[in-house]
């Protein structure tokens, strides 16, 4: 049976042999038993100071419509590999905004942003394209699924862009629906699944590319307590030895990461 998508074409690029060098090289850069009890995980996420602001920054003569708002303000931060991390703070403390700058999709007004090892900040937007496709999985608290295609086909679509042929994109997909338990539903359409059903999928979606780091921006919000509750799980049992970092509100989230960053205004007020 094929995928019923665009997903189905044929890749022109790599073969589709499933090998997976980096999840390999991720697992050994922590080292034997006794390694890691003597060194620290490498980093991550290293910011330096980093400041984003939203407006105009260079007019001396702005309306108000047009004066700038400080999402961030001086952040430092780190987050080592194989950490979960909940973000969190009030609407409007700079959650979203500091996931985006960890995702590369903004550039901070002022400051470093290393994120597995290269200064985000010195990349072109190309570059750093290439980073997120490669190395970064986002969960959002919308699901962004394509409503004509089946579940399978959602978490495959980004396969395509890695060269994966189509076979293997259809072994990948299914094994990762496997996983966060929707294995009997990969012919289903979203609108054919419940919340809870859907946001598993963009998880599967999420962590097919086998990314280092996954950042998830209330991936509970839109979902009653005892689905957020199943989808939490999912989230942090599959991510395995990935980095995780979740911005949320939900206490259940918080109560699942092995550290909390609060924001207020845009800076850290507490880290523990």
């Amino acid at each position: 049976m094929a995928i019923d998508s665009p997903a189905d074409a044929d890749a022109s690029a790599t073969d589709g042999d499933g090998t997976n060098e980096r999840s390999a090289t991720r697992r050994g850069e922590h080292g034997t038993t006794a390694d890691r009890a003597t060194a620290s995980p490498p980093v991550a996420v290293r910011w330096a100071n980093v400041t984003h602001e939203y407006g105009d920054t260079t007019s001396r003569f702005r309306a108000a419509a047009t004066r700038t708002v400080t999402a961030l303000r001086d952040v430092s931060l780190e987050i080592h590999a194989g950490e979960v991390i909940g973000l969190v703070g009030p609407s409007g403390s700079g959650k979203s905004t500091a996931l985006h700058v960890m995702g590369g999709l903004l550039v901070p007004t002022d400051g470093r942003v290393e994120v597995l090892g290269t200064d985000l900040t010195a990349l072109s937007t190309t570059e750093r394209t290439r980073l997120r496709r490669d190395r970064i999985g986002f969960v959002f608290q919308g699901f962004h699924l394509l409503p004509a295609l089946s579940a399978r086909a959602n978490v495959a679509l980004p396969l395509v862009e890695h060269g994966i042929a189509r076979r293997e994109r259809r072994r990948r997909a299914d094994e990762w629906l496997d996983r966060v338990g929707l294995g009997d539903r990969a012919s289903h359409r979203p609108s054919e699944l419940s919340g809870g059903e859907q946001q598993r999928v963009a998880i599967a979606r999420a962590l097919v590319t086998d990314p280092d780091l996954v950042l998830a921006d209330e991936p509970t919000g839109e979902l009653d307590t005892e689905t957020g509750e199943r989808v939490l799980e999912s989230l942090v049992d599959v991510a395995d030895d990935r980095t995780v970092v979740l911005a949320t509100h939900d206490e259940r989230a918080v109560e699942r990461a092995a550290r909390t960053i609060t924001l207020l205004d845009g800076a850290i007020v507490d880290d523990g």
